[in-house]
C-alpha cells in the first residue's frame, strides 16, 4: 500500500469540503463576486466559500486604490453582504504569515 503525501490528502480533502459546500449554495461565486466590488470596488486577491460563524459565505479579500484589503463576506444562501472588515497593513501580513504555517 502506498502511503501519500498528507498534503495530498489535505488538499483531496479541502476540495472535496469546497464540492459539499457549493452544492448548499443557492447564490453564485460570480454574482457574490459582484456584490461585493459594489461595496468595496478594487481588485480580487482571493475568494473561498466557507462556514463562518454557522452562515455560508462567499469571503472576498478586495485590494482597493490605496493598496489596503477589505475582507467582504455575502452569503451564499441570500445574496447580501453579511460583513466588512478593513484589513490595516499589520493585520494583512499577520494574515499571511498564519496562512503560511502547516
Amino acid at each position: 500500500m502506498t502511503a501519500w503525501p498528507s498534503s495530498i490528502n489535505q488538499d483531496d480533502q479541502e476540495t472535496k469540503e469546497q464540492q459539499k459546500l457549493a452544492r448548499l449554495a443557492k447564490v453564485t461565486k460570480e454574482a457574490a463576486q459582484e456584490t461585493a466590488l459594489k461595496r468595496a470596488p478594487g481588485n480580487v486577491e482571493s475568494s473561498e466559500l466557507e462556514k463562518e460563524h454557522g452562515r455560508l459565505v462567499y469571503s472576498f479579500d478586495i485590494r482597493n486604490e490605496k493598496g489596503t484589503i477589505t475582507e467582504v463576506q455575502v452569503s451564499a444562501i441570500t445574496g447580501k453582504v453579511v460583513r466588512v472588515e478593513h484589513e490595516s497593513k499589520q493585520q494583512e501580513e499577520a494574515e499571511k504569515k498564519k496562512e503560511k504555517k502547516p
